[in-house]
This record gives C-alpha cells, structure tokens and sequence, in this order.
C-alpha cells in the first residue's frame, strides 16, 4: 500500500467513476461530516459518475439515491443495486435475486440468527435489520460494547455452517445466500446504467473503502484507495488496496475527492 499522494497524475486523469463504502469511508465516528457530503456533491458536479457501495441496509439506500447527490447506489453487499433518474422522478431498483429467492433467504437467515445469538454471548442483531431485504447483519461493535476477534470469527464461522457467504466490515459481519458481492454489483450497475465495462474500463474506476469486506473491491481495481484507518485491519485484509489516504474515514475520502477534481481540472 503506498500513500495516495503517490499516485500518478496520468492514472488520476483517467478516473471517471468514483465508487465508495459509507461506514469509516464517508463517515467518521459514525456520523457523515459535512465534508464528505460536499465532497461527494463536488465530484458529481465535476462530471464524475458517484455511487456508495454499502453493506448497509435497503431502507437507507433508497433514501440514499433519492436525495444525497450521487448517481446510484449498491446496496447489503450487493445484494441490488438502486438509482433514482432525476429526469423522471422515478426509483430503479434491480436485485441480485428474486423476490421469492429473498423470501427463502430470509427464513433460513432467521434460523441462523437465532444460533448466533445462542452461541455467541454479547452479540446483537443490527439495529438497521428491520430495513435488510437480503442479509443479516450481526453488530459486533456499532451499538454494542466491542467483541473480541475471536468472536467476530465465531460468528463468520456460523454463517459458513450453514452454506451462507459472511463478510466482515468495521462494525457488522454480513451473511446472506448467494454468490453475488460488492463487485459483481456494481459491475452490473454500471453496465446496465451507463454501458461501461469493468472488465475493459477497471482503471477509469476508484473505489474508497476500509475494511475486510472491501477486499474484493480493492483487488479489481488497479485504483483502489484505504482511507488511513485501513490499517487497523491490514492483517485481516485478503486483498488490500493499491493506495493509502494520510486521513482517517470521511478526512480520507475528502483528500481523495479533491486529488481527483485538482487532477481532472489539468487535463
């Protein structure tokens, strides 16, 4: 991982897709500063193409792509992804599963829950669960006192039990069924809503991130950035990213924000 400031001008250049996590990317003590949001509204005014990709839940993302100033939003690990169209006033939302697929999904989740919080003392349901569509997600320190790494790892072991893909973030370990991630997502979103394809326009993407569930995001794109505080997860990463930011959380994703708009403004 090198510093961001290393990152040379000619690949900045290129960038016209900027892709991020929200929790301790955009967001710094669990609030979103004002300084991430202006960021976010400059890089679309400067023409970039802006989407968070989240774990969090589908409530949130349908808020998300209706009134923050982004051009669409993948959504509980790329479980769907949702973009509002200015021009007709309508939400788009297309899932990586049917609604009958969902449903199942959700009873064998419950099951699952239900042994998590027998096996595994101290650990809580999210608080964002009522508003999922397709995951679980188990907090392991966002509104709960923070449990230890080896239960974190208990509880990813649980969701591996029963068949289920589990993924670790700053805050929660997501499970649901399928083989569907962050990545594959957005791939689809930005191919369906603006003809791009990653598999041949990969360095024209950024994506921001920080934590373990990142990892596929960070291994696919040459330009990939950690806000600084993915270090504390640098021994848990599979895959970590190219470029490092000097700032922590939404700190970090303002510095890349204004990298971006200084290098595209010397074209």
């Amino acid at each position: 991982m090198r510093p961001l400031s290393e990152a040379p001008l000619q690949d900045l250049r290129k960038i016209s897709v900027v892709l991020s996590d929200i929790d301790d990317t955009l967001t710094s003590h669990g609030r979103l500063p004002a300084k991430s949001s202006v960021a976010l509204e400059k890089l679309k005014n400067a023409g970039f193409i802006v989407a968070p990709v989240t774990g969090r839940p589908a409530g949130w993302c349908d808020m998300i792509a209706r009134y923050w100033p982004v051009d669409g939003v993948v959504g509980e690990n790329g479980a769907f992804y949702f973009r509002y169209e200015d021009a007709t006033k309508r939400l788009t939302r297309r899932y990586a599963k049917t609604d009958a697929e969902r449903r199942e999904d959700r009873a064998r989740l419950a099951l699952i829950r239900e042994v998590v919080l027998s096996e595994v003392p101290g650990a809580a349901v999210a608080a964002d669960q009522a508003y999922r569509e397709a995951d679980l997600a188990i907090d392991f320190c966002e509104d709960i006192p923070p449990l230890s790494k080896a239960d974190v790892q208990k509880i990813v072991a649980i969701f591996h039990r029963f068949g289920a893909t589990a993924k670790v973030s700053s805050i929660h370990v997501n499970g649901w069924f399928g083989d569907y991630d962050k990545l594959t997502t957005s791939q689809r979103f930005l191919s369906d809503c603006f003809g791009i394809d990653l598999d041949r326009d990969r360095e024209d993407v950024v994506f921001a991130g920080d934590s373990p569930n990142d990892s596929p995001m960070f291994s696919f794109f040459p330009n990939s950035v950690g806000v600084a505080n993915v270090l504390d997860f640098e021994a848990d990463m599979p895959a970590k990213p190219t470029y490092v930011t000097r700032g922590r959380g939404g700190d970090g994703f303002a510095e890349l924000a204004e990298l971006l708009i200084a290098a595209k403004g010397q074209t």
